[in-house]
Parts: structure tokens; C-alpha cells; sequence
């Protein structure tokens, strides 16, 4: 994902902080829900927005008809675009000490990517052999667990820092024939949040950075026939692929 979006999400985060925080100092004098963290144990569910992007680690290879040649095509593979995904989770939080919680939240996530392939050699003025795209729609069921490391409570906020791993499992794997990504991976997360004390509930908005630890990339192409041997060029010029998303997530306690 590029720095821009990267601002935008960040600056629309602040500012939803900011309109809570300026609540919360409105009630200063009124001290919400004084017992909320004393539970040992708290459920609530959580609802947001999900920015997922693969990082490709390309070769340059040059490949013509799949065979390895000195006057073929050289591709390079990147992520084009990107939309928005929604994202739903129901949560299960446990205090472990007065700062620390550990929190499990499955849930699904929704989105998609479009995956650009280049021809370093080919020719611009033929679309087909310059550029190539795949869109990439995924269902994710996800597993995250955090450690969530939570400051002093001032009035009726408190923020925190999570880092945690994520299990994903893709049930919409994409079949065509451009590279095929595995269905499973494991993330590592880090986040930043803030926990607003509401009359009746907690409500805590939350961005989270995530990082795919494994290659996603699968070599093993026996689904191409012979008359496909043109698509395996796309995964030659592949040395690895690995996830990696950005969440923003509003949780209610």
C-alpha cells in the first residue's frame, strides 16, 4: 500500500479519535463505566475496514513459452490497486494484570487486489504482450490473538498497544491462470487503539499493521495443461509472495 493511502487512513483514525476524545473531556467530571476493567473476563464483537496488499519478490526471469531464453519476456509483478474490504469479528478479552489483557476475536474479513504483471520487453504499443491482470477477490476466516498493553485510565479514556499473530485462511482462492496463492498464512500484527467509556459500553477504535510471515506463492502448477504453458511464466518470475494489510477496526465492549 502506498504512503498516500497510508496518510489517509491515519488522518481519518485521528480525527474519529479526536471527536471521541473531545467527548470524553465534555464528561470529565463523570467517570463511565468506573469497573469495566476489573472484569476478569469481557466479550463484544467489532465491525471495520480492511486495506490488504501482497509484496512480490520478483526474479527477472526471462521466459518464452514457459522455457528460460535470452530473447523472451521479462515480467514483474505488483499490486495495481486496492479497495476497501469489511471486516466483522466477535471478541473474547481476558485481563491478565492490571495492564495487560490477552484478547482472540475470529472473524472474517472481505477485499480484494489487483495484481499487475509488466513485461519489462515487450511492447507498449501491444497492450497484450505489454501488461497483464488478475483481481484477486478474497474471504478471509481469520484467527488473531493479542497481547494487549494498556496505559493508565485518564477519565473516560485510556489508550493501548496490541501485537499478537494472526492465522488466515483464504476460502476464496483465486484459480486462473496467473499465479496461485496458498490458502493459509500467519501474520504477525501490531496496533495502536484507545479505549472511550461510554454510559452503556466501551467503544474502542483501533488501526492494526499486519505482516504474512510465509510464502504464498504455489509452485506446484500440475492444473496446467499444455495448452496453458503460457501462464506458468507468471509464476517463474516469482521468487516469493507474502500478505500484508492494514485494519481499522472499531471494537464495542
Amino acid at each position: 500500500m502506498d504512503l498516500a493511502k497510508l496518510r489517509h487512513i491515519a488522518v481519518m483514525v485521528l480525527l474519529l479519535t479526536g471527536c471521541a476524545t473531545a467527548h470524553a473531556q465534555d464528561n470529565d467530571m463523570i467517570l463511565n463505566r468506573p469497573y469495566a476493567d476489573a472484569k476478569m473476563f469481557h466479550y463484544g464483537f467489532s465491525v471495520g475496514m480492511n486495506f490488504q496488499n501482497l509484496a512480490f519478490t520478483n526474479n527477472g526471469t526471462i521466459t518464452n513459452d514457459g522455457t528460460i531464453t535470452n530473447d523472451g519476456d521479462e515480467w514483474y509483478a505488483d499490486v495495481a490497486a486496492n479497495s476497501p474490504g469489511f471486516s466483522v469479528n466477535v471478541l473474547a478479552d481476558y485481563r491478565i494484570a492490571e495492564h495487560f489483557n490477552l484478547r482472540v476475536f475470529p472473524g472474517l474479513y472481505f477485499g480484494n487486489k489487483v495484481v499487475r504483471y509488466q513485461n519489462h520487453l515487450g511492447n507498449p504499443e501491444k497492450p497484450d504482450s505489454y501488461k497483464q491482470k488478475q483481481n484477486i477477490k478474497s474471504t478471509y476466516i481469520v484467527l488473531p490473538v493479542d497481547l494487549k498493553m494498556s496505559a493508565k485510565r485518564y477519565h473516560n479514556m485510556r489508550p493501548y498497544f496490541t501485537t499478537g499473530l494472526m492465522y488466515t485462511r483464504d476460502l476464496a482462492k483465486d484459480r486462473s491462470g496467473l499465479p496461485r496463492l496458498k490458502s493459509n498464512d500467519l501474520m504477525l500484527t501490531v496496533g495502536m487503539g484507545c479505549d472511550f467509556y461510554m454510559q452503556f459500553f466501551k467503544l474502542c477504535p483501533e488501526i492494526k499493521f499486519c505482516f504474512g510471515l510465509k510464502d504464498l506463492l504455489e509452485r506446484n502448477r500440475t492444473d496446467l495443461q499444455e495448452d496453458d504453458i503460457y501462464w506458468l511464466r507468471f509464476t517463474e518470475s516469482v521468487d516469493k509472495v507474502k500478505s500484508n494489510m492494514v485494519v481499522v477496526t472499531f471494537f464495542f465492549e
